[in-house]
């Protein structure tokens, strides 16, 4: 039975593959199934094949799905007291650096990380900043990022200069000025699969890797730190740790926070 099962899960990775492009196989195999099996109960979908023949006939469970997997969690100013040591001690290093800064927000979700930091760069450093790349694996949460558009209750998490100065109400809603949005490109993007731009001074990917298997998050690592310049850093979330960092090419910088030695 558990050898039938076994085949069943490599059917279905293999199968999803095809589809999606993702490769579920670099995820933890027990959370990643559970979350699977929790959805096809939603759908009263009995096996993995039965499933299989419903995302790909039913475009709206194939993207409510993706949207199931990826977990899409997101919010303004995430862990504050990490927000400011990237405010007070890290971006004001890396300007002496360089002096405009290339950025990136990988696993951005709906866009709260990397309208943040457009925010930061404007109010903070202004005139400092290259350009901010923003991407996530799930097409339909790049395209609500990139509309902007959040509830009061995900809006009001911003602090209040920032609530005032960088969003409008948009009926019942809130949208981000023109002229945050402006700094911010986004695109889809498959952090295991996908090339990865260089010369970057600041990457942020927080809360992505605690998914992934410990192989994948290395090879994360790896990638990261090669596109990272001699000097830029890369700022983690507040459940993750890299361990021998130095092998990587890192060191420890501040908590959440490696730098590329």
């Amino acid at each position: 039975m558990e050898q039938e099962r076994l085949l069943d899960w490599d059917w279905f990775v293999k199968k999803f593959e095809t589809i999606s492009s993702v490769d579920l196989s670099a995820y933890k195999r027990a959370q990643m199934e559970r979350r699977i099996n929790s959805f096809m109960r939603t759908v009263n979908a009995e096996d993995y094949q039965v499933f299989i023949a419903l995302i790909q006939s039913d475009p709206n469970i194939y993207h409510k799905f993706m949207a199931h997997i990826t977990i899409n969690v997101s919010e303004f100013f995430r862990n504050p007291v990490h927000w400011e040591v990237l405010e007070k001690e890290v971006i004001p290093a890396l300007i002496k650096q360089h002096p405009q800064l290339k950025v990136w927000s990988a696993g951005c979700s709906t866009g709260e990380e990397a309208y943040s930091l457009a925010m930061l760069f404007q109010s903070k450093f202004p005139g400092h900043l290259a350009g901010i790349k923003a991407s996530d694996l799930d097409r339909e949460v790049v395209n609500r990022a990139m509309r902007a558009v959040y509830s009061p209750k995900v809006a009001q998490t911003l602090p209040v200069p920032y609530f005032n100065k960088y969003v409008q109400p948009v009926g019942e809603s809130y949208q981000i000025v023109d002229a945050i949005r402006d700094k911010v490109k986004f695109e889809q993007h498959d952090l295991l699969k996908d090339p990865y731009v260089q010369d970057y001074d600041l990457i942020l990917c927080r809360n992505v890797v605690i998914y992934l298997t410990e192989d994948s998050k290395r090879q994360l690592y790896r990638k990261f730190a090669a596109a990272l310049h001699q000097g830029g850093v890369l700022f983690i979330g507040s459940t993750e740790q890299i361990f021998q960092a130095k092998e990587i090419g890192f060191h420890s910088l501040a908590t959440f926070f490696y730098q590329k030695i």
